[in-house]
């Protein structure tokens, strides 16, 4: 990564970010790593979150940092399929995708995908889209018959991702995915995000939704959990419900070749810089 001079830097960076001092002390760590980046919940709704998230991409991307954005998509789905009088059922949180479903669900994401692609080219970050039309990089088998058009990465062309970042491009990445049939399926935007980290063998995922990090007894942040905190938060149902297996998942990939996945929340402003660029953080972060 290129030194980059304080002049600079105050262009850059916001003024509510992180300070100056404390991104120089950061540039160095991620220097040539990967970091993957999760998007969901409402940052995908609301215009201004939206808007300070492409933002922080487009300011990552300036500092020479190597992003690598896998979206979501599960309201604007759900208003498709709404309009278009297709009823959703969900079997453990994931949503039963038969032939009709799959082609809308294909559609909404695809557009979407070129939403970001451009919202970022508008700040001079050049990106390309991964969809199932477009450079597609992950292969899928059916996760379950119940479910339907839904699928389980088995492999992730990380060539694509390295070709595209080798131009000096962004990869942002649909959670779709191709069978050996070429039949798209749908995929759990976690799960593909997960499987693409691993697969780098990413310094950090990143999961941006609408939930602070793991909260203690007294609803106060956690900074830093591992295996061994995790099961004891787990036994004295500090962390319950639909936690356990976001928090399972994300010690499952920081097992598995990544060194960290931290759970932050996208309703904060500037919260991936803060994340990545200051002392305190700004979620969660899991380690093996």
């Amino acid at each position: 990564m290129l030194e980059i001079k304080e002049e600079l830097l105050k262009k850059i960076l916001p003024l509510q970010g992180p300070s100056i001092e404390e991104v120089k002390k950061y540039l160095k760590k991620y220097s040539d790593e990967f970091i993957v980046i999760k998007c969901g919940g409402s940052i995908m709704e609301d215009d201004n979150l939206f808007n300070i998230f492409i933002n922080d991409i487009a300011i990552l991307n300036k500092l020479g940092f190597r992003p690598i954005i896998v979206h979501g998509g599960g309201k604007r789905i759900n208003n498709k399929l709404n309009k278009n009088g297709i009823k959703s059922n969900f079997i453990k949180g994931l949503r039963v995708t038969d032939k009709d479903t799959i082609k809308l669900v294909e559609e909404v994401l695809i557009e979407f995908n070129s939403e970001i692609v451009g919202a970022l080219k508008k700040l001079s970050c050049n990106s390309t889209g991964i969809t199932t039309k477009e450079n597609n990089i992950i292969t899928v088998v059916k996760e379950d018959e119940e479910l339907g058009f839904v699928g389980k990465p088995t492999d992730i062309n990380k060539d694509i991702i390295n070709k595209i970042i080798s131009e000096k491009k962004l990869p942002v990445i649909a959670p779709l995915g191709l069978d050996h049939d070429g039949q798209t399926y749908n995929i759990n935007a976690d799960t593909a995000a997960a499987s693409i980290a691993i697969k780098l063998k990413s310094r950090r995922l990143i999961i941006i939704s609408d939930v602070e990090g793991v909260l203690d007894k007294n609803k106060k942040l956690i900074p830093e959990i591992n295996s061994l905190s995790i099961k004891k938060l787990i036994d004295n149902e500090t962390i319950t419900g639909g936690m356990i297996p976001k928090v399972n998942n994300c010690l499952e990939v920081a097992s598995n070749g990544v060194k960290g996945v931290v759970i932050i929340d996208g309703r904060k402003n500037h919260s991936i810089l803060f994340e990545l660029l200051s002392d305190k953080g700004s979620g969660t972060l899991i380690r093996k």
